[in-house]
C-alpha cells in the first residue's frame, strides 16, 4: 500500500502520540513518527564555469517494519548525472545504469525479494523520482548522486543554481482510466500521462521541516578573476574558499549563488577519449561582440501568466517585468498586449492585434497591468499560439519576439513544445521566469526551441538587475545565422549569440583534434562575422559528461515533438557515455536479503515553495484544453488518505467541467489518517467546526505540563492564522486576536485559559451536535 506522511521532530511525534484522537489540523503522522526524508546534504565543486556536485540524501525507518521511500526531488536541468551509490549498514552498492525498464525489473525484483535497493529515474530534464527500498525498521540508508554541469555565464557573471523543491504544477486534460502509474497526488491525464509522477503531496503551511540541509561550494576561479560571491536566497557564511549555507535553511526553494568573474575570454577545449578510440569531445566559448547598431523595428507579443499559482510577490514582480518591457519599445515597434490563465484578455482599447507602439498605447498596455491579479488555471498552449500567429505575419524587414512571463510551473512541456514547433517559425522566444523555485528545465527548452534567452528572477530584490539584462537581449541578437567549424551532429548548435551572452556549445569529433575552430555569422547589418579560436587540450571528463547531457538533452525534445525514431540513439547515448536520461535508469541492488519482502511505502512530501500563498478553489472557467481535477483520486480501498498537500488551485485551478471537492486538511484519528474540509471562504460555521475539534483538543490535554502546552499553543496559533488567512468577516475578529496573543507569548495558564474561552465563545457550545460532527468526520 502507500502513504504519505508529514516529518515532524521526535519530540513533536511523541507528543502528538498521547493526543491521537484530538491532534487538530496540520498533524499527520504514523505510530511509529515518520520520516522517510531525514537529511539532504548537497557538496559542490565549481572550477571556472564548471559544477561539479555529490548530492546525499538521508532516509531513516521509524516504522517496526521494512519501509519503501519514494522521493520526487529536482536537479539543474543542465547537469549530467553520471554516478550513484547507496550505503546501508557498512555495505556501500555502486548503482548501474540500464535502460529503464531493465532497471524497475531489477529493482522490483529485489524488494520482491527481500533485497535492499535504490533506484533513480528522469522525469522530466529536472525532475527526479528516488525510490530507495527494503530499509529494516531503524534503519538509515543513504544515496549519493554524482552530477557535473556548466554554470550560465551572462553579463560578468556565473550562476550556480541548484534547485531543491518541485514545485506544483498545473495539469491539464482528461483523467485515464486505471491505475495511476506513479504515487503523486494528480490524477494521470491524456495531456500529461505521468503527472502522478511529478506531483508529490506538498506541507500545509505550518508543518514542522526536520528535513536537516546542508550545502557547501567550493569555489577555484580556475585563472579568473574573481569578484564578489553573492547567495540571493540562503543566509550563508564563507569558509576560506567554501560558501556554506547557515544550518536552520530550508528545503523550499532554489540555491542561488553568484559569481562575478573578470578575465573570461573565448576558448576552444579538446578532450580526447580515455580508451584511444580516435575520438574525442570539444567545449567551445565565445565572447560576444559588442553591438554597433541599433537594433531592427521590432513586432513584439508579451504574454503575461496571471494563473493561481502567480498570487503573492510573484504577481507584482511579474507586472513590473511586463511593464518595463513595454516601455523598452520604440514607435518603430509593433507590440500586443495578451494576460491569460485560462482564458485571454486583452487591454479594451489595444484589440486584438499589433498596434503601434505610440506614447498612448503604451500607456494603455501598463495600465491594463498594473490591475492584473493571480487567479485560474495554466492554459499556457492557447497564448502561445495566439502570440505566434500573430507574429507569424511579421515583414522579413522586421523582428519577430515572443516574450513570456511566467513561473512554468505547468505538467504539459512536452505538449507545449511539440505543439507550438510548427507554428515558431523565425520568432525568437525569450522567457522571464519568475518563482523561488522556478521551472527552469522548461523556460529553458521553450527558449531555445525559439532561439531565445531566458531569465530567472527568484525574487523581488533581483528584478531590476534582472530587467536590465532583459532589455539588453530582447531586441535583435547581435549575431545571427550562426555555423560553426569543424561541426558537430549533436548537440544543435545556438544559432544565434546575445548581447552579454558567450556562445557556448559542446560537440564530438574524430580522429586527431583539430587546431582551431571558426565561427561565422551575420550582424544586424547583414555583414559577414566571423572568429576563429585555437584549441586548447585536456584530459577533464567532465567535458565529456557535458556534452552526453547537452546532447541526450537535444534528443529528448526532438522525441517530445514527435520524433520517435531518436529513441535508439538517446537509449545507446545515455548508456555509452554513462549519463541518465527519460529512458534509462540507474540502480543499486544489495545482494543482502534484509526483509520478508512485505514493506510499507511512503510518499515523501515536499515543502510548499516559498513565497508561494495557498488559494482555496475558484470557480470553473472557459478552458482552452481539457481540464485536469483539482485534487488526486481518492486512495485504494484499505490505504490511508495522502498527506497533506496544496491542491491544483495553488497551481492555477482546474476549469471546466464541474466545481471541484473541498479541499481538505489531514489529521490523524486513532491508527488512520482523516481529511479535515476547509471552510469555505468567510463561512463562519465551517470554521466553527474546525474551532470546536481544537477546543477539545485544549480541554483533553490540559493536564500536560506547562513546557508541552506552550508548544501546543504556538501550533494553535500557526493553525489558525492559516486559516484565518486572507478572510475579512467581523465574526473572526475575536479569534484573528487570539492568534496575535498565542504568538506574542506570555503566561502559559493565563494564554492556555485564554485560548479556551475564545473558542467556546466562538463556537457557541465547545462540541457540535452529533449529527454535524458525524458530516464533519464523513
Amino acid at each position: 500500500m502507500t502513504f504519505s506522511v508529514a516529518p515532524m521532530k521526535p519530540a513533536e511525534a511523541d507528543r502528538i502520540g498521547r493526543t491521537t484522537e484530538d491532534a487538530g489540523l496540520g498533524a499527520l503522522r504514523t505510530e511509529r513518527g515518520n520520516l522517510p526524508l531525514e537529511r539532504l546534504d548537497v557538496r559542490a565543486e565549481v572550477t571556472g564555469l564548471v559544477g561539479r556536485v555529490v548530492l546525499t540524501t538521508g532516509f531513516v525507518n521509524t516504522h517496526d517494519t521494512a519501509l519503501e521511500a519514494t522521493y520526487v526531488f529536482p536537479l539543474p536541468d543542465r547537469a549530467a548525472v553520471t554516478g550513484m551509490k547507496m550505503t546501508a549498514s557498512g555495505r556501500t552498492v555502486e548503482a548501474e545504469l540500464q535502460e529503464r525498464a531493465q532497471a524497475r525489473q531489477a529493482y522490483d525484483d529485489a524488494i520482491a525479494s527481500g533485497r535492499r535497493a535504490s533506484i533513480v529515474e528522469e522525469e522530466r530534464p529536472d525532475v527526479f523520482t528516488m525510490r530507495v527500498g527494503n530499509i529494516p525498521a531503524g534503519e538509515r540508508v543513504t544515496v549519493e548522486l554524482s552530477l557535473v554541469g556548466p554554470l550560465v555565464f551572462e553579463d560578468g557573471a556565473a550562476t550556480f543554481r541548484f534547485p531543491l523543491v518541485v514545485a506544483p504544477r498545473y495539469v491539464p486534460g482528461t483523467p485515464l482510466p486505471g491505475p495511476s502509474v506513479g504515487d503523486g497526488h494528480a490524477e494521470d491525464t491524456d495531456v500529461v500521462p505521468d503527472a502522478s509522477r511529478i506531483s508529490p503531496p506538498v506541507l500545509l503551511p505550518g508543518f514542522p521541516n526536520p528535513v536537516r540541509l546542508s550545502i557547501g561550494v567550493e569555489v577555484d576561479p580556475a585563472g579568473l578573476e574573481l569578484g564578489e560571491v553573492r547567495s540571493s536566497l540562503h543566509a550563508v557564511v564563507t569558509e576560506g574558499t567554501t560558501v556554506v549555507v547557515r544550518p536552520g535553511e530550508r528545503v523550499d526553494r532554489d540555491f542561488v549563488l553568484r559569481l562575478a568573474y573578470r578575465g573570461n575570454s573565448s576558448a576552444v577545449v579538446c578532450v580526447p577519449d580515455a580508451d584511444d578510440s580516435g575520438e574525442g569531445t570539444y567545449q567551445l566559448t565565445v565572447l560576444p561582440p559588442e553591438p554597433t547598431s541599433p537594433v531592427r523595428p521590432r513586432d513584439v507579443v508579451l504574454l503575461l501568466d496571471r494563473s493561481g499559482s502567480m498570487s503573492g510577490w510573484k504577481m507584482v514582480a511579474a507586472r513590473r517585468a511586463a511593464a518595463r518591457i513595454v516601455d523598452t519599445l520604440t514607435a518603430d515597434d509593433t507590440f500586443s498586449v495578451i494576460t491569460f490563465d485560462d482564458r485571454l484578455e486583452r487591454p479594451e482599447t489595444l484589440g486584438s492585434g499589433l498596434v503601434a507602439a505610440t506614447d498612448r498605447h503604451r500607456f494603455r498596455a501598463v495600465e491594463h497591468l498594473a490591475a492584473v491579479q493571480a487567479r485560474g488555471g495554466t492554459e499556457m498552449f492557447g497564448p502561445l499560439r495566439e502570440g505566434l500567429t500573430l507574429l507569424s505575419k511579421a515583414d522579413e524587414g522586421r523582428d519577430p519576439v515572443l516574450v513570456l512571463v511566467t513561473d512554468g510551473q505547468v505538467g504539459n512541456e512536452d505538449q507545449l513544445l511539440r505543439d507550438i514547433a510548427p507554428v515558431l517559425g523565425r520568432t525568437r522566444v525569450h522567457a522571464v521566469g519568475i518563482d523561488s523555485a522556478v521551472n527552469a528545465g522548461f523556460l529553458g527548452r521553450l527558449a531555445a526551441a525559439g532561439a531565445g534567452r531566458c531569465e530567472l528572477v527568484e525574487s523581488e530584490d533581483r528584478l531590476d538587475e534582472a530587467m536590465t539584462h532583459i532589455q539588453r537581449r530582447i531586441g535583435a541578437p547581435v549575431i545571427t545565422d550562426v555555423v560553426l567549424s569543424p561541426s558537430s551532429d549533436l548537440p544543435k548548435l545556438p544559432t544565434a549569440i546575445y548581447p552579454g551572452v558567450p556562445l557556448v556549445a559542446f560537440g564530438r569529433y574524430a580522429g586527431a583534434a583539430p587546431e582551431s575552430f571558426t565561427v561565422r555569422g551575420r550582424t544586424r547589418e547583414g555583414g559577414e562575422w566571423q572568429e576563429t579560436v585555437a584549441v586548447q587540450r585536456h584530459t577533464s571528463p567532465a567535458v565529456r559528461a557535458q556534452w552526453a547531457r547537452a546532447a541526450l538533452r537535444d534528443l529528448e525534445d526532438r522525441y517530445a515533438t514527435g520524433d520517435r525514431a531518436v529513441e535508439t540513439t538517446i537509449v545507446r547515448t545515455s548508456l555509452e557515455f554513462g549519463v541518465l536520461c527519460r529512458f534509462t535508469a540507474f540502480v543499486a541492488v544489495d545482494e543482502r536479503v534484509v526483509s520478508d519482502g512485505e514493506v510499507h511505502r511512503v510518499v515523501q512530501p515536499v515543502e510548499q515553495p516559498a513565497g508561494w500563498e495557498a488559494q482555496a478553489p475558484r470557480p470553473p472557467m472557459p478552458s482552452f484544453a481539457a481540464a485536469a481535477p483539482a485534487f488526486a483520486a481518492p486512495a485504494p480501498f484499505g490505504a490511508p488518505p495522502p498527506a497533506p498537500f496544496l491542491p491544483q488551485s495553488v497551481a492555477g485551478g482546474a476549469p471546466g467541467g464541474p466545481p471541484p471537492a473541498a479541499p481538505k486538511l489531514m489529521r490523524t484519528r486513532g491508527r488512520g489518517v482523516e481529511a479535515l474540509p476547509l471552510p469555505a471562504a468567510d463561512d463562519p460555521a465551517d470554521l466553527r467546526e474546525i474551532a470546536a475539534v481544537e477546543l477539545r483538543r485544549l480541554e483533553k490535554d490540559a493536564h500536560l505540563p506547562g513546557w508541552e502546552r506552550q508548544d501546543l499553543l504556538a501550533d494553535l496559533a500557526s493553525r489558525l492564522g492559516t486559516l484565518l488567512g486572507g478572510r475579512q468577516n467581523p465574526a473572526y475578529d475575536a479569534v484573528r486576536d487570539l492568534v496575535a496573543e498565542l504568538t506574542a507569548g506570555g503566561d502559559v495558564d493565563r494564554l492556555w485559559a485564554r485560548a479556551v474561552q475564545v473558542l467556546r465563545e466562538f463556537t457557541g457550545a465547545g462540541d457540535p451536535e452529533p449529527e454535524r460532527r458525524r458530516r464533519f468526520w464523513r
